[in-house]
């Protein structure tokens, strides 16, 4: 008989296995696993009263609170499916996507208390098969799509493997409307230890919560590593000497960012993982490498397969890929040639087998008949004096199709000319536009650049 891989049975093992130890915290509150996994099911029964069951979608609007861990264990127990949004999208976007999920529940963190019941639930049959959650995409390309995820994806993302060994707690900075915070969690509830969550992750709570909990581990995509650092130095406080793993990503992490990382933690591996919500963790760049490969991602890791198709489009096989997107069969189809995914990153690959994603397909700026990366044109300007951040786009041009256009949030003093002094770049790949910002629009989850709304900032102005 082969035994399906079901999240609720993770949460029932860990409260076994390690009932009274933090589950969660959050400030002053916690659960620990028993605590957890009652809550789970009291949230469970009241879900069931309330006439919804396995395959019904529960929209959850809320960014940290415990009572949506303790709905997240409760949607699992019962088979519901658990979807979070982050609730301060425009309310158009809010709307298109409850149209989409059609969900059988909308409740707001804060609410989530009040559907707990002290019954029992009627045993639901649930699959590893059957959808687990869904995250929706941060929409910077049109309206966002709900990443459905399995049960037994969410276990196999998240496995330490099959002995346990000392974890340590972990810091989450991230929301609990986005992947990585769930998945986190998860890591640490396989290995029966805490994850910290923060109301509001700022570089002071940070710091504190790895210093209260004597935190093994911290992940934080670069901008907020670069804010941790900068508090660190302003405050002259002693370095994070705690930490043994020290996690960024998503792909060309600056080299003087990750130095300054690894001093700070000193007793840390430093690594940097690139993934995505449809197909979880792809690479990772381990911390022996991580300075000697500048702007690599590193190389596959378990369980993935790579290759580069047609424009040096980066695919992915792996067998914790997501089933598809919700109520959206045409965009699932779209988004697979075979059993590979389509991540829409342009690669390259080198002779020893890491990776470097150079651009996003039709990102990548065609100027006088060559292609450029805005990627590796940022690496160039990254951490320049005066210049406290940076992005590049293609603008259109009559003359060249696009202009390499360099977009800064610095001085006004600092001239296009003096940037481009002692630089090294191809020809082509020199800037020839320079535009000053206010800031970098970057999507919420990760981080990352929004090319797009970038460019509508600056298109109309004139040269």
């Amino acid at each position: 008989m082969t035994v399906p891989l079901l999240v609720g049975d993770v949460l029932r093992n860990a409260s076994v296995g390690a009932p009274d130890r933090a589950a969660i915290v959050l400030g002053a509150e916690q659960r620990t696993f028993s605590e957890l996994i009652e809550a789970g099911e009291r949230l469970a029964a009241g879900l069931q009263r309330r006439g919804i069951g396995a395959g019904d979608v529960v929209l959850v609007l809320g960014t940290v609170a415990i009572d949506m861990a303790d709905l997240f264990v409760g949607c699992a127990l019962l088979g519901a499916v658990f979807a979070p949004v982050d609730p301060r999208l425009p309310e158009e976007t809010l709307a298109a996507i409850e149209s989409l999920a059609a969900p059988a529940l909308v409740v707001r963190s804060g609410e989530i208390d009040a559907l707990a019941d002290g019954g029992a639930t009627v045993a639901a049959a649930v699959s590893e098969s059957d959808p687990h959650v869904v995250f929706f995409t941060s929409g910077t390309s049109g309206l966002p799509k709900g990443v459905v995820i399995s049960h037994r994806v969410s276990v196999l993302r998240s496995h330490p493997g099959s002995q346990l060994e000392p974890r340590g707690a972990l810091v989450c900075p991230y929301p609990l409307f986005h992947m990585a915070g769930w998945t986190m969690a998860m890591q640490q509830w396989h290995a029966r230890d805490t994850v910290v969550f923060l109301d509001s992750p700022t570089a002071p709570e940070i710091i504190a919560a790895v210093r209260d909990h004597d935190a093994a581990r911290l992940n934080a995509i670069p901008g907020v590593w670069q804010r941790i650092l900068d508090d660190l130095r302003e405050t002259g406080a002693e370095p994070l000497s705690s930490l043994r793993f020290a996690d960024t990503g998503t792909y060309a992490t600056p080299p003087e960012l990750l130095a300054a990382i690894a001093e700070a933690a000193p007793n840390a591996h430093v690594r940097v993982f690139y993934g995505s919500t449809e197909v979880g963790n792809v690479t990772a760049l381990d911390h022996g490498d991580v300075l000697e490969r500048v702007g690599s991602c590193g190389r596959p890791s378990p369980l993935v397969e790579l290759r580069l198709g047609d424009g040096d489009e980066m695919l992915v096989r792996t067998p914790v890929a997501f089933t598809g997107y919700l109520n959206d069969a045409d965009a699932t189809e779209a988004a697979f040639d075979g059993d590979w995914f389509r991540t829409g990153d342009v690669a390259a690959v080198d002779a020893d087998g890491f990776i470097s994603i150079v651009g996003r397909l039709g990102q990548i700026i065609r100027t006088g008949g060559e292609s450029v990366s805005p990627s590796q044109v940022e690496q160039v300007f990254i951490g320049m004096e005066g210049i406290a951040d940076v992005a590049v786009i293609g603008v259109p041009d009559a003359q060249w199709g696009e202009v390499v256009t360099l977009c800064v949030v610095a001085d006004a003093d600092l001239s296009l000319e003096a940037l481009l002094t002692d630089i090294e770049l191809a020809p082509h790949a020199r800037p020839r536009r320079l535009e000053f910002v206010d800031e970098i629009p970057r999507t919420a989850a990760t981080g990352q650049i929004d090319r797009r709304r970038l460019l509508s900032l600056v298109v109309d102005r004139p040269m």
